[in-house]
């Protein structure tokens, strides 16, 4: 064996273009399959593709239920969230039952050792042991979702699958390496390297916030590939046996909520991982891993979807024993708004989350933008429900569980719910990511027939092609979007049936909303260009007005899908309707923003901000941070610290 090869101790330097292009070229490329969701940002309301409802195999649901039932078994009789929030941490015995049940294993298929659960089952059991406790969700998502199992499912080697998905299945923690101290949403400038040497490849770096990584038995690792005579190089997965010499877990970190999550610093020191062990060609690392998240994201709002139901039971029974001014707090309007929202909110969120995972269990639909939609509204609109719980409790709400239970009143942790949803707002692309990566496939249909016109580095000629393509697309777009069904007052008539709200008046509001928000894009890109890049603010608005649009959509056909089966019919369509008329009012306010907003005087104050121009503004307070620098070093070697890597067992 030759020695091993000396790692390289600078970051990789890029530009803004460069670490564009790096994930323009990880993005899926091609529409193969139909969208709702892109149809919708194109101002083509395409109801036909969400509705009727997607079904389930009869076989997939009984095979569902009876793990659910087996799962909430578990749940009321093993797990005591209250001692992982007190201990931080999650019991070793709790973790080797949902082994042996099955639940490392929900998504893996049968004849590897798992369960073969649907998507939408999947979902359903995180949504179910997230709520008796969030952090065991997280461990459940990130073996599953985002770790090992997943992407060799996708595009793992039959020799890799036969290895590694049996011990995933049952007996295995997987995680997902790919963040590093100074690389976050930007992996143009990832530094850990994967130098081949003979029939291996020895890895060198550091990975921060590694989830499940304290306690891992396997990684999911991407490393840069220097380009070499034996391939191109480029950021590249491997999966990696966590006991390999030359790793260690430097710290488990410690956070504001998710107290059991076992997250940690891992150092990679000369490790020596076999070739047989890549995931796909060199150079597809990142491709891998935007790939696996398609479907991997619907893990977050499964788990937003169970703190929505908890919330509402929880604000159900508070809100009807506690009394002020002679009526129970329920009764107030004040009080009632906040209910009424938890309500339908939590009823829109499931319906997107089922819907999506329906459609990527069937798979005739491309979901990409339907399970980023979900990441990003579910996310945003879960932290919003927690928050309105803890006001609905008062003081209550912001005491702990142990608090409340001390004292001799029922331990409900809604302030720790609020903390434990915090994260999502970040996990597995953060809030203002999301809304950039949406965009980006939002306005792809434009760039394909009109982006060399923007792009300054396109010759004339380039530009005379693109220019007599986008005249041909926008001859035949545009005039669509002046009239359409949502004009028509008998439009989407399926949706009124007697006696039940009108929800065929929402669909109608979605379609002329969806020309809308087409049209608006399209003014913006006349208007700014090859600068529509930089106008995060007017991108992030576009995609909220589409996630609205989703979910009402989604809520409509769920409602009908409930009365058709003959059970709850009447409340789903009251619910439904409640969520519309909500939603209508934040996309009118969004809509409103879109062109009246202060983006440019927003500019202006941040670099009045890092010119230092008001730091006067400061004054008169003291800075109780610690010192020591605002990223930690991560230049590759050995590790001087001690391994806290712990083995389950």
């Amino acid at each position: 064996m030759s020695a091993p090869p000396t790692p390289s101790s600078s970051r990789p330097t890029v530009t803004e273009r460069e670490a564009r292009q790096v994930a323009e070229a990880a993005r899926e490329q091609d529409w193969r399959k139909p969208s709702f969701a892109k149809e919708l940002f194109l101002g083509r309301f395409r109801l036909d593709l969400i509705h009727p409802h997607p079904l389930p195999a009869e076989e997939d649901v009984q095979r569902g239920e009876e793990f659910l039932a087996k799962l909430r078994d578990f749940c009321e009789t093993k797990i005591d969230g209250a001692v992982i929030e007190r201990d931080a941490r999650i019991p070793d015995d709790v973790i080797t039952g949902l082994k042996e049940l099955g639940a490392f294993g929900m998504k893996i298929d049968t004849k590897y050792g798992g369960l073969g659960l649907t998507q939408v089952y999947y979902n359903k059991a995180l949504a179910l042991v997230g709520s008796a406790n969030p952090a065991i969700g997280a461990l459940l998502s990130a073996h599953q979702s985002i770790g090992v199992p997943q992407p060799l499912k996708m595009f793992g080697t039959q020799e890799q699958k036969d290895t590694f998905l049996p011990r995933c299945a049952r007996t295995d923690i997987s995680a997902f390496l790919l963040t590093e101290p100074d690389v976050g949403s930007d992996p143009a400038r990832l530094a850990t390297t994967a130098v081949r040497d003979g029939d291996d490849y020895v890895l060198d770096g550091v990975k921060l916030w590694t989830t499940n990584g304290v306690v891992a038995d396997l990684l999911v690792v991407m490393a840069r590939v220097p380009k070499s005579e034996r391939g191109k190089g480029g950021i590249t997965a491997f999966v990696v046996e966590a006991a390999s010499e030359g790793i260690t877990v430097e710290n488990r970190n410690a956070f504001m909520g998710l107290r059991g999550l076992e997250n940690g610093v891992t150092r990679f020191h000369r490790v020596r991982v076999p070739a047989a062990h890549r995931i796909g060609p060199e150079g597809a690392g990142l491709k891998i891993a935007l790939t696996t998240l398609n479907t991997g994201r619907l893990s977050l709002p499964a788990m937003c979807v169970g703190a929505g139901k908890w919330c509402l039971k929880i604000a159900r029974e508070w809100s009807a024993v506690r009394e002020q001014w002679g009526k129970p707090v329920a009764l107030h309007e004040a009080v009632g708004s906040k209910i009424s929202f938890i309500a339908a909110t939590t009823f829109a969120l499931e319906a997107v989350l089922d819907l999506s995972s329906q459609m990527a269990d069937e798979d005739r639909n491309d979901i990409r933008i339907e399970a980023a939609l979900a990441k990003l509204y579910g996310s945003e609109m879960a932290c919003l429900m927690a928050d309105e719980l803890v006001q609905i409790r008062g003081g209550r709400g912001f005491e702990t569980a142990a608090s409340l239970e001390a004292r001799g009143e029922r331990a409900v942790p809604a302030e720790q719910l609020l903390r434990d949803l915090r994260i999502n707002r970040i996990f597995e692309g953060s809030t203002e990511i999301m809304h950039l990566l949406i965009a980006r496939e939002a306005v792809d249909a434009h760039l394909s027939v009109a982006g060399d016109l923007i792009d300054p580095d396109k010759s004339l000629s380039d530009k005379a092609r693109a220019g007599a393509q986008a005249g041909v697309f926008y001859a035949k777009w545009l005039p669509k979007l002046v009239a359409g069904p949502g004009q028509l007052p008998r439009s989407y008539a399926d949706f009124h049936p007697s006696g039940h709200p009108d929800l065929s008046a929402h669909l109608r509001h979605v379609e002329r909303a969806a020309r809308k928000l087409a049209r608006s894009t399209f003014y913006a890109m006349s208007r700014w260009q090859g600068r529509m890049e930089t106008k995060q603010g007017f991108l992030g608005r576009v995609v909220d007005i589409g996630a609205e649009l989703f979910a009402m959509s989604a809520a409509c056909v769920r409602a009908e899908h409930v009365r058709a089966k003959g059970d709850h019919g009447r409340e789903a369509y009251q619910l439904a309707d409640a969520f519309c008329r909500q939603s209508r009012i934040r996309v009118e306010e969004l809509f409103g923003r879109l062109w009246t907003n202060t983006d440019d005087l927003d500019r202006k104050v941040v670099k009045g901000v890092l010119g230092g121009a008001y730091e006067w503004l400061e004054q008169g307070v003291v800075d109780p941070s610690g010192d020591g620098p605002w990223i930690a070093e991560a230049t590759p070697g050995a590790s001087t610290k001690e391994n806290v890597r712990r083995a389950i067992g």
